[in-house]
C-alpha cells in the first residue's frame, strides 16, 4: 500500500516538475526534442540521484509511466502554451506543486528503505531540489537553488515538520499534508513578499586583505 502510494505521488509530482521544466525550455525557444529532454531532466534527476545514494533500484527504470508522463507534460505545454508561457504564476504552481510531492516520496522512500529521518531529510530535499538544478544548468540559468529565494530551505524546513508530526504521533496523511503546507507557504512567501535567506556579501577585511 506504502509502495503504490509512493508511485502515485512520484507519478504526479513527475508531471508537474516536466510542465515547470518544459516551460522553460519554451522560453529558450528549445526544439520539440530539447524541451522534451529539459523536461524529462527536470522530473527524473532528483529522484534518481536519491535512489543511487540509498542503494534502490533507479524508480524510472521500473515503469515507462514517468518517461510517458512527461510526454503528456509536453504535450500540455504545446495545446496550452500561451497560458503556460505567458503567466509567471503557472510556472510558481507546478514548479511548487512538484517540489512538494517529491519531498514527501524522497522522505518516504528513505524510511521505506530503514534509514534516519535526518538522511530522511536530506533526501527530500535532494529529491526536490537537484533536477531544477540540472534544469537550470541545461538551460544557462542560474540555479533557483543557489539563489537567495527560499527554495531547499522549504525543503528542510517540510521534512522536519514531517519529523515533528511524526514524533507527536500524527498519523502518516497528517505528515504528508503538513509538509505539504509548510513547503507551500514558504515557496508563496518567497514568492510574494520576497522572503529570503541572508545574502553572503564580501566583507570590507576581506577587500582590505586584498589591497
Amino acid at each position: 500500500m506504502e509502495a503504490t502510494l509512493l508511485f502515485i505521488i512520484e507519478v504526479i509530482g513527475t508531471l508537474a516538475f516536466a510542465v515547470s521544466g518544459i516551460r522553460l525550455a519554451a522560453k529558450k525557444h528549445f526544439d520539440w526534442f530539447g524541451a522534451y529532454t529539459i523536461g524529462v531532466v527536470t522530473a527524473i534527476g532528483g529522484g534518481t540521484i536519491r535512489d543511487l545514494l540509498l542503494g534502490a533500484p533507479v524508480f524510472w527504470m521500473s515503469s515507462w509511466m514517468y518517461l510517458t508522463v512527461t510526454g503528456l507534460a509536453f504535450i500540455m505545454v504545446v495545446l496550452f502554451k500561451k497560458v503556460l508561457t505567458s503567466d509567471s504564476r503557472s510556472l510558481f504552481m507546478f514548479d511548487a506543486f512538484g517540489l512538494t510531492l517529491f519531498v514527501i516520496t524522497g522522505i518516504q522512500k528513505s524510511l521505506l528503505y530503514g534509514y534516519p529521518m535526518w538522511v530522511a531529510i536530506v533526501m527530500g530535499m535532494i529529491t526536490g531540489s537537484f533536477g531544477g538544478i540540472m534544469r537550470d544548468v541545461l538551460i544557462n540559468e542560474e540555479p533557483l537553488f543557489f539563489r537567495k529565494d527560499i527554495y531547499a530551505t522549504a525543503c528542510i524546513a517540510g521534512g522536519f515538520v514531517y519529523w515533528a508530526t511524526w514524533i507527536c504521533g500524527g498519523d502518516d496523511l497528517l505528515r504528508q499534508l503538513l509538509c505539504a503546507l509548510t513547503i507551500l507557504i514558504l515557496r508563496w512567501g518567497a514568492l510574494r513578499y520576497g522572503w529570503h535567506l541572508p545574502e553572503m556579501k564580501e566583507g570590507t577585511a576581506f577587500r582590505r586583505n586584498r589591497k
